[in-house]
Protein backbone atom coordinates (compact mmCIF):
# COMPACT_ATOMS: atom_id res chain seq x y z
CA UNK A 1 0.00 0.00 0.00
CA UNK A 2 2.77 2.39 0.68
CA UNK A 3 4.62 1.64 -2.37
CA UNK A 4 1.09 2.44 -4.27
CA UNK A 5 1.05 5.65 -2.80
CA UNK A 6 4.66 6.36 -3.35
CA UNK A 7 3.92 5.70 -7.21
CA UNK A 8 0.75 7.62 -7.27
CA UNK A 9 2.85 10.47 -5.47
CA UNK A 10 5.22 10.46 -8.25
CA UNK A 11 2.49 9.92 -10.84
CA UNK A 12 1.03 13.34 -10.26
CA UNK A 13 4.45 15.07 -9.92
CA UNK A 14 5.50 14.22 -13.23
CA UNK A 15 2.47 15.27 -14.88
CA UNK A 16 2.31 18.86 -13.13
CA UNK A 17 5.86 19.21 -14.30
CA UNK A 18 5.10 17.89 -17.70
CA UNK A 19 1.82 19.79 -18.17
CA UNK A 20 2.88 23.47 -16.38
CA UNK A 21 0.62 25.56 -18.42
CA UNK A 22 -2.75 27.23 -18.84
CA UNK A 23 -4.27 26.50 -22.35
CA UNK A 24 -5.11 29.41 -22.99
CA UNK A 25 -2.38 32.03 -24.90
CA UNK A 26 0.54 30.91 -26.22
CA UNK A 27 1.42 27.20 -24.75
CA UNK A 28 4.67 24.87 -24.55
CA UNK A 29 5.39 22.96 -21.49
CA UNK A 30 8.58 25.06 -21.73
CA UNK A 31 9.14 28.72 -22.86
CA UNK A 32 9.77 28.53 -26.42
CA UNK A 33 10.80 31.83 -26.25
CA UNK A 34 14.03 30.88 -24.99
CA UNK A 35 17.64 30.98 -26.51
CA UNK A 36 16.44 31.74 -30.16
CA UNK A 37 14.72 34.92 -29.59
CA UNK A 38 16.53 38.77 -28.75
CA UNK A 39 14.34 41.13 -26.51
CA UNK A 40 17.01 43.85 -26.55
CA UNK A 41 18.38 43.56 -30.09
CA UNK A 42 19.49 47.25 -29.96
CA UNK A 43 22.41 46.06 -27.64
CA UNK A 44 23.32 43.50 -29.82
CA UNK A 45 26.84 43.86 -32.01
CA UNK A 46 26.47 41.71 -35.27
CA UNK A 47 30.13 43.14 -36.15
CA UNK A 48 30.61 44.21 -39.96
CA UNK A 49 29.47 43.01 -43.52
CA UNK A 50 32.23 40.73 -45.14
CA UNK A 51 29.92 40.06 -48.16
CA UNK A 52 27.62 42.60 -50.58
CA UNK A 53 23.98 40.58 -51.78
CA UNK A 54 23.18 43.27 -54.79
CA UNK A 55 20.59 42.62 -57.99
CA UNK A 56 19.68 39.38 -59.19
CA UNK A 57 20.43 36.24 -57.85
CA UNK A 58 19.93 33.48 -60.89
CA UNK A 59 21.47 30.75 -59.82
CA UNK A 60 21.05 28.40 -56.68
CA UNK A 61 22.77 30.23 -53.83
CA UNK A 62 24.03 29.07 -50.44
CA UNK A 63 25.31 32.07 -47.88
CA UNK A 64 27.30 30.72 -45.14
CA UNK A 65 27.66 31.43 -41.25
CA UNK A 66 31.36 32.58 -41.33
CA UNK A 67 30.48 35.50 -43.54
CA UNK A 68 28.25 38.66 -42.72
CA UNK A 69 25.74 39.58 -45.70
CA UNK A 70 25.05 43.40 -46.62
CA UNK A 71 21.72 43.57 -48.75
CA UNK A 72 22.63 46.70 -50.70
CA UNK A 73 19.59 47.86 -52.62
CA UNK A 74 16.59 45.03 -53.62
CA UNK A 75 18.37 41.99 -54.09
CA UNK A 76 16.09 39.79 -56.03
CA UNK A 77 16.11 35.80 -56.02
CA UNK A 78 14.67 34.96 -59.39
CA UNK A 79 14.96 31.93 -61.98
CA UNK A 80 13.06 29.62 -60.16
CA UNK A 81 16.48 29.83 -58.01
CA UNK A 82 16.55 28.49 -54.14
CA UNK A 83 18.82 30.86 -51.97
CA UNK A 84 19.77 28.57 -49.13
CA UNK A 85 20.95 30.49 -45.74
CA UNK A 86 22.99 28.37 -43.04
CA UNK A 87 22.20 28.40 -39.74
CA UNK A 88 23.61 31.36 -37.33
CA UNK A 89 24.12 33.75 -40.64
CA UNK A 90 23.77 37.41 -40.18
CA UNK A 91 22.28 39.58 -43.38
CA UNK A 92 22.07 43.15 -42.87
CA UNK A 93 20.03 45.61 -44.51
CA UNK A 94 21.72 48.78 -45.86
CA UNK A 95 20.49 52.19 -44.52
CA UNK A 96 20.90 54.11 -47.33
CA UNK A 97 20.12 52.10 -49.90
CA UNK A 98 16.29 50.61 -48.60
CA UNK A 99 18.26 46.89 -48.60
CA UNK A 100 15.75 44.20 -49.10
CA UNK A 101 15.55 40.59 -49.86
CA UNK A 102 12.36 39.54 -52.69
CA UNK A 103 11.95 35.82 -53.13
CA UNK A 104 9.96 36.05 -56.67
CA UNK A 105 7.26 33.77 -57.77
CA UNK A 106 8.92 30.29 -58.47
CA UNK A 107 12.08 30.53 -56.63
CA UNK A 108 12.69 29.59 -52.78
CA UNK A 109 14.60 30.41 -49.44
CA UNK A 110 16.18 28.07 -47.76
CA UNK A 111 16.41 29.81 -44.43
CA UNK A 112 16.60 26.81 -41.59
CA UNK A 113 17.86 27.64 -38.59
CA UNK A 114 18.01 26.05 -34.92
CA UNK A 115 16.71 27.09 -31.70
CA UNK A 116 20.38 27.59 -30.55
CA UNK A 117 21.25 29.27 -33.93
CA UNK A 118 18.95 31.45 -35.58
CA UNK A 119 19.32 33.38 -38.60
CA UNK A 120 19.13 37.09 -38.28
CA UNK A 121 18.70 39.65 -40.58
CA UNK A 122 19.04 43.65 -39.16
CA UNK A 123 20.64 46.77 -39.48
CA UNK A 124 23.88 47.83 -40.60
CA UNK A 125 23.13 51.34 -38.41
CA UNK A 126 25.33 52.07 -35.03
CA UNK A 127 22.41 53.06 -33.75
CA UNK A 128 19.81 51.07 -34.87
CA UNK A 129 16.28 52.03 -34.63
CA UNK A 130 12.34 51.09 -36.38
CA UNK A 131 12.55 51.31 -40.29
CA UNK A 132 16.75 51.23 -40.74
CA UNK A 133 16.04 48.90 -43.96
CA UNK A 134 13.55 47.74 -45.90
CA UNK A 135 12.42 43.79 -44.70
CA UNK A 136 11.92 40.13 -46.94
CA UNK A 137 9.65 39.58 -48.98
CA UNK A 138 8.22 36.15 -50.57
CA UNK A 139 5.99 36.29 -53.71
CA UNK A 140 4.12 32.95 -54.56
CA UNK A 141 1.13 31.73 -56.61
CA UNK A 142 -1.09 30.46 -54.50
CA UNK A 143 -4.76 32.08 -54.93
CA UNK A 144 -6.26 35.93 -53.84
CA UNK A 145 -8.94 37.50 -54.31
CA UNK A 146 -8.39 40.13 -56.73
CA UNK A 147 -10.22 39.81 -60.49
CA UNK A 148 -7.80 38.03 -62.58
CA UNK A 149 -5.57 36.07 -59.51
CA UNK A 150 -2.64 37.96 -59.95
CA UNK A 151 -1.12 41.38 -58.32
CA UNK A 152 2.49 43.19 -58.06
CA UNK A 153 4.19 44.70 -55.06
CA UNK A 154 4.02 48.33 -55.30
CA UNK A 155 7.60 49.37 -53.45
CA UNK A 156 8.99 51.61 -56.06
CA UNK A 157 11.42 48.52 -56.76
CA UNK A 158 14.03 50.44 -59.73
CA UNK A 159 14.25 48.43 -62.89
CA UNK A 160 12.68 45.31 -61.08
CA UNK A 161 10.44 43.69 -64.32
CA UNK A 162 7.19 42.92 -63.37
CA UNK A 163 7.57 38.78 -63.34
CA UNK A 164 10.64 39.70 -60.62
CA UNK A 165 7.11 41.40 -58.84
CA UNK A 166 3.78 39.55 -59.17
CA UNK A 167 2.42 37.21 -57.11
CA UNK A 168 -0.94 35.23 -57.12
CA UNK A 169 -2.00 32.35 -59.43
CA UNK A 170 -4.16 28.83 -58.91
CA UNK A 171 -1.52 26.33 -56.74
CA UNK A 172 -2.60 26.72 -53.20
CA UNK A 173 -0.17 24.51 -52.28
CA UNK A 174 3.08 26.38 -53.96
CA UNK A 175 6.29 25.72 -51.92
CA UNK A 176 8.23 29.31 -51.44
CA UNK A 177 10.85 27.39 -49.07
CA UNK A 178 11.34 27.45 -45.39
CA UNK A 179 11.61 30.26 -42.77
CA UNK A 180 12.24 28.58 -39.18
CA UNK A 181 14.01 30.14 -36.49
CA UNK A 182 14.59 33.40 -37.95
CA UNK A 183 14.72 37.48 -36.99
CA UNK A 184 14.24 40.02 -38.44
CA UNK A 185 15.23 43.43 -36.55
CA UNK A 186 14.41 46.89 -37.26
CA UNK A 187 12.93 46.71 -40.69
CA UNK A 188 10.29 48.95 -42.69
CA UNK A 189 11.97 51.73 -43.87
CA UNK A 190 9.68 54.50 -45.27
CA UNK A 191 9.18 54.52 -49.15
CA UNK A 192 8.62 57.62 -51.26
CA UNK A 193 5.35 56.95 -51.50
CA UNK A 194 4.52 57.83 -47.59
CA UNK A 195 3.82 54.03 -47.52
CA UNK A 196 6.40 51.57 -45.39
CA UNK A 197 8.05 48.14 -46.24
CA UNK A 198 6.96 45.33 -43.98
CA UNK A 199 9.20 43.34 -41.96
CA UNK A 200 7.57 40.18 -43.29
CA UNK A 201 5.29 40.10 -46.66
CA UNK A 202 3.81 36.97 -47.62
CA UNK A 203 1.71 37.36 -50.70
CA UNK A 204 0.29 34.59 -52.70
CA UNK A 205 2.65 32.13 -50.78
CA UNK A 206 1.12 28.48 -50.48
CA UNK A 207 0.50 25.74 -47.90
CA UNK A 208 3.73 23.59 -49.08
CA UNK A 209 5.54 27.02 -47.30
CA UNK A 210 7.35 26.29 -43.42
CA UNK A 211 6.60 29.30 -41.93
CA UNK A 212 7.52 28.66 -38.13
CA UNK A 213 10.09 30.41 -34.91
CA UNK A 214 9.97 33.57 -36.52
CA UNK A 215 10.65 37.26 -34.45
CA UNK A 216 9.78 40.48 -35.79
CA UNK A 217 11.38 43.28 -33.35
CA UNK A 218 11.06 46.49 -33.93
CA UNK A 219 9.32 47.15 -37.34
CA UNK A 220 7.96 50.66 -38.67
CA UNK A 221 5.65 48.88 -40.97
CA UNK A 222 3.92 45.38 -40.29
CA UNK A 223 5.39 42.87 -38.81
CA UNK A 224 3.98 40.03 -40.41
CA UNK A 225 1.95 41.11 -43.57
CA UNK A 226 -0.27 38.37 -45.51
CA UNK A 227 -1.79 38.92 -48.57
CA UNK A 228 -3.52 36.03 -50.18
CA UNK A 229 -2.53 32.68 -50.62
CA UNK A 230 -2.98 29.92 -47.85
CA UNK A 231 0.06 29.56 -45.42
CA UNK A 232 0.28 28.30 -41.69
CA UNK A 233 1.89 30.28 -39.10
CA UNK A 234 3.16 28.84 -36.11
CA UNK A 235 5.79 31.01 -32.91
CA UNK A 236 5.60 33.87 -34.33
CA UNK A 237 6.61 36.87 -32.28
CA UNK A 238 6.16 40.78 -32.71
CA UNK A 239 8.00 42.51 -30.60
CA UNK A 240 6.63 46.49 -30.40
CA UNK A 241 6.00 47.01 -33.76
CA UNK A 242 5.16 50.65 -35.04
CA UNK A 243 2.20 49.36 -37.35
CA UNK A 244 0.41 46.11 -37.19
CA UNK A 245 1.60 43.06 -36.03
CA UNK A 246 -0.18 40.44 -37.99
CA UNK A 247 -2.14 41.90 -41.09
CA UNK A 248 -4.03 39.53 -43.34
CA UNK A 249 -5.53 40.59 -46.41
CA UNK A 250 -6.88 39.88 -50.05
CA UNK A 251 -8.29 36.70 -49.28
CA UNK A 252 -5.38 35.19 -47.44
CA UNK A 253 -6.55 31.42 -45.75
CA UNK A 254 -4.49 31.62 -42.67
CA UNK A 255 -3.95 29.54 -39.31
CA UNK A 256 -1.88 31.38 -36.65
CA UNK A 257 -1.08 29.03 -33.75
CA UNK A 258 0.52 29.77 -30.76
CA UNK A 259 1.98 33.54 -31.43
CA UNK A 260 2.87 36.63 -29.29
CA UNK A 261 2.37 40.36 -29.76
CA UNK A 262 4.12 42.70 -27.42
CA UNK A 263 2.70 45.87 -27.89
CA UNK A 264 4.07 49.67 -26.14
CA UNK A 265 1.77 52.68 -26.30
CA UNK A 266 4.71 55.10 -26.59
CA UNK A 267 6.12 53.12 -30.07
CA UNK A 268 2.71 52.88 -32.01
CA UNK A 269 2.19 54.75 -35.02
CA UNK A 270 -0.74 57.41 -35.58
CA UNK A 271 -1.72 55.93 -38.87
CA UNK A 272 -3.25 52.93 -37.24
CA UNK A 273 -1.81 50.21 -34.98
CA UNK A 274 -3.05 46.88 -33.78
CA UNK A 275 -2.38 43.66 -32.91
CA UNK A 276 -4.47 41.53 -35.69
CA UNK A 277 -6.20 43.37 -38.79
CA UNK A 278 -8.51 40.87 -40.89
CA UNK A 279 -9.92 42.77 -44.03
CA UNK A 280 -10.18 41.03 -47.73
CA UNK A 281 -9.43 44.22 -49.27
CA UNK A 282 -7.81 48.08 -48.69
CA UNK A 283 -9.62 50.93 -50.38
CA UNK A 284 -10.39 49.73 -54.18
CA UNK A 285 -13.34 47.79 -53.48
CA UNK A 286 -13.83 46.93 -57.32
CA UNK A 287 -10.69 45.05 -57.79
CA UNK A 288 -11.91 42.38 -55.07
CA UNK A 289 -13.69 39.47 -56.73
CA UNK A 290 -16.24 38.55 -53.97
CA UNK A 291 -17.28 35.07 -55.50
CA UNK A 292 -13.83 33.91 -54.83
CA UNK A 293 -12.46 33.07 -50.60
CA UNK A 294 -12.66 36.27 -48.59
CA UNK A 295 -9.69 36.56 -46.06
CA UNK A 296 -10.50 33.96 -43.59
CA UNK A 297 -7.97 33.55 -40.39
CA UNK A 298 -8.02 30.62 -37.86
CA UNK A 299 -6.18 31.93 -34.48
CA UNK A 300 -5.82 29.39 -31.87
CA UNK A 301 -3.47 29.95 -28.59
CA UNK A 302 -2.44 33.93 -29.05
CA UNK A 303 -1.37 36.17 -26.51
CA UNK A 304 -1.74 40.16 -27.46
CA UNK A 305 -0.61 42.10 -24.22
CA UNK A 306 0.08 46.03 -24.22
CA UNK A 307 2.75 46.16 -21.16
CA UNK A 308 2.61 48.74 -19.62
CA UNK A 309 3.03 50.32 -15.47
CA UNK A 310 0.13 53.09 -16.02
CA UNK A 311 -2.41 51.37 -18.41
CA UNK A 312 -5.70 53.57 -17.20
CA UNK A 313 -3.19 57.27 -18.20
CA UNK A 314 -2.02 56.15 -20.87
CA UNK A 315 -5.61 55.21 -21.95
CA UNK A 316 -6.12 58.94 -20.82
CA UNK A 317 -3.92 60.22 -23.03
CA UNK A 318 -5.22 58.17 -26.20
CA UNK A 319 -1.85 56.34 -26.30
CA UNK A 320 -3.48 53.04 -26.17
CA UNK A 321 -6.12 51.93 -28.96
CA UNK A 322 -7.81 48.03 -29.77
CA UNK A 323 -5.82 45.00 -30.11
CA UNK A 324 -7.79 43.32 -32.77
CA UNK A 325 -9.63 45.05 -35.95
CA UNK A 326 -11.96 43.29 -38.50
CA UNK A 327 -13.39 44.65 -41.40
CA UNK A 328 -16.25 43.87 -43.82
CA UNK A 329 -16.39 40.42 -45.91
CA UNK A 330 -13.62 39.06 -43.61
CA UNK A 331 -13.94 35.86 -41.17
CA UNK A 332 -12.09 35.03 -37.90
CA UNK A 333 -11.81 32.46 -35.62
CA UNK A 334 -10.43 32.80 -32.19
CA UNK A 335 -10.14 30.97 -29.41
CA UNK A 336 -8.07 30.23 -26.41
CA UNK A 337 -6.02 33.57 -26.88
CA UNK A 338 -5.25 36.01 -24.05
CA UNK A 339 -5.84 39.69 -25.12
CA UNK A 340 -4.45 41.91 -22.21
CA UNK A 341 -4.35 46.17 -21.89
CA UNK A 342 -6.16 47.52 -24.83
CA UNK A 343 -8.76 49.89 -25.45
CA UNK A 344 -11.12 48.04 -26.38
CA UNK A 345 -9.95 44.30 -27.00
CA UNK A 346 -11.76 44.12 -30.68
CA UNK A 347 -13.54 46.56 -33.07
CA UNK A 348 -15.20 46.21 -35.76
CA UNK A 349 -15.60 48.34 -38.91
CA UNK A 350 -18.63 50.38 -38.80
CA UNK A 351 -20.01 48.70 -42.14
CA UNK A 352 -20.36 45.03 -40.77
CA UNK A 353 -24.10 44.89 -39.84
CA UNK A 354 -24.47 43.18 -36.61
CA UNK A 355 -26.82 40.01 -37.38
CA UNK A 356 -26.44 36.23 -36.89
CA UNK A 357 -25.01 36.06 -40.16
CA UNK A 358 -21.89 37.93 -40.15
CA UNK A 359 -21.69 37.06 -36.61
CA UNK A 360 -21.34 33.67 -37.15
CA UNK A 361 -18.47 34.54 -39.10
CA UNK A 362 -16.38 36.19 -36.41
CA UNK A 363 -15.98 34.01 -33.79
CA UNK A 364 -14.63 34.09 -30.00
CA UNK A 365 -14.40 31.26 -27.96
CA UNK A 366 -12.69 30.06 -24.91
CA UNK A 367 -10.83 33.67 -24.89
CA UNK A 368 -9.01 35.72 -21.79
CA UNK A 369 -10.13 39.31 -22.05
CA UNK A 370 -8.14 41.04 -19.23
CA UNK A 371 -7.75 44.15 -17.70
CA UNK A 372 -8.97 46.07 -21.18
CA UNK A 373 -11.14 49.40 -21.51
CA UNK A 374 -14.07 47.43 -23.08
CA UNK A 375 -14.31 44.41 -25.14
CA UNK A 376 -15.92 44.30 -28.68
CA UNK A 377 -17.15 47.31 -30.13
CA UNK A 378 -18.61 48.03 -33.48
CA UNK A 379 -16.42 51.39 -34.76
CA UNK A 380 -17.98 54.74 -33.63
CA UNK A 381 -20.90 52.89 -31.56
CA UNK A 382 -20.27 53.39 -27.95
CA UNK A 383 -23.16 51.37 -27.41
CA UNK A 384 -22.10 47.55 -27.44
CA UNK A 385 -24.61 45.55 -25.79
CA UNK A 386 -25.78 43.81 -28.36
CA UNK A 387 -21.91 42.33 -28.85
CA UNK A 388 -21.87 41.94 -24.64
CA UNK A 389 -25.03 39.96 -24.48
CA UNK A 390 -23.89 37.69 -27.80
CA UNK A 391 -20.00 37.00 -26.85
CA UNK A 392 -20.83 36.57 -23.37
CA UNK A 393 -22.87 33.97 -23.86
CA UNK A 394 -21.72 31.24 -21.17
CA UNK A 395 -21.88 28.78 -24.28
CA UNK A 396 -18.88 30.81 -25.27
CA UNK A 397 -16.72 29.84 -22.55
CA UNK A 398 -15.00 33.58 -22.89
CA UNK A 399 -13.48 35.13 -19.52
CA UNK A 400 -13.34 38.54 -18.43
CA UNK A 401 -11.01 39.88 -15.46
CA UNK A 402 -8.92 42.87 -14.14
CA UNK A 403 -5.67 41.35 -13.45
CA UNK A 404 -2.36 42.68 -12.89
CA UNK A 405 0.11 42.13 -15.51
CA UNK A 406 2.32 40.02 -12.81
CA UNK A 407 -0.60 38.43 -11.68
CA UNK A 408 -1.83 37.13 -15.20
CA UNK A 409 1.85 36.47 -16.40
CA UNK A 410 4.47 33.78 -15.08
CA UNK A 411 7.87 36.24 -15.63
CA UNK A 412 7.53 39.96 -17.82
CA UNK A 413 10.21 41.12 -15.85
CA UNK A 414 12.58 39.03 -17.19
CA UNK A 415 13.98 41.33 -20.15
CA UNK A 416 16.34 38.87 -21.83
CA UNK A 417 13.95 35.80 -21.19
CA UNK A 418 10.39 36.75 -20.40
CA UNK A 419 8.05 34.40 -20.00
CA UNK A 420 4.25 35.64 -21.65
CA UNK A 421 2.60 32.48 -20.70
CA UNK A 422 -0.45 32.68 -18.01
CA UNK A 423 0.37 31.62 -14.81
CA UNK A 424 -1.01 28.57 -13.51
CA UNK A 425 -4.74 28.69 -11.96
CA UNK A 426 -5.00 32.33 -12.45
CA UNK A 427 -7.78 32.72 -14.10
CA UNK A 428 -11.05 33.64 -12.15
CA UNK A 429 -14.40 33.81 -13.97
CA UNK A 430 -15.97 37.44 -13.71
CA UNK A 431 -19.30 38.62 -15.43
CA UNK A 432 -18.44 40.70 -18.39
CA UNK A 433 -18.49 44.80 -18.35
Amino acid sequence: MKNLAQILCIFLLVCFNVYPQQEKGIIGTNNWLSSWTEFKPDHIEYGEATEILTGNISTDTKLLKRNIYLLLGNVFVTNNSTLTIEPGTVIIGDFKTNGSLIITKGAKIIADGSVTDPIVFTSNRSVKKAGDWGGVILLGDAPLNKFGNGSSINHNFKAASYDNISYGGENIESNSGILRYVRIEFAGKKLKSGENFNALLLAGVGSQTIIENIMVSYSAGNSFDVFGGQVNLSKMVSLKSDRIDYNFNYGAQCNLYNSLAVRSSYVSSSEGSRCLQVASYNNDKEEVDFSKKQTSVMATNLTFINASDNLQAEIKMGLVKEAIYVSEYASLDMSKSVISGFNPAVLFDNKIKINNENLDKIKFTEMYFNNCNGNIFTEYNTNNEDLESWYGNSSFFNVYSKGLDSETFIDLKDTKRPDYRLRINKIIASSHD
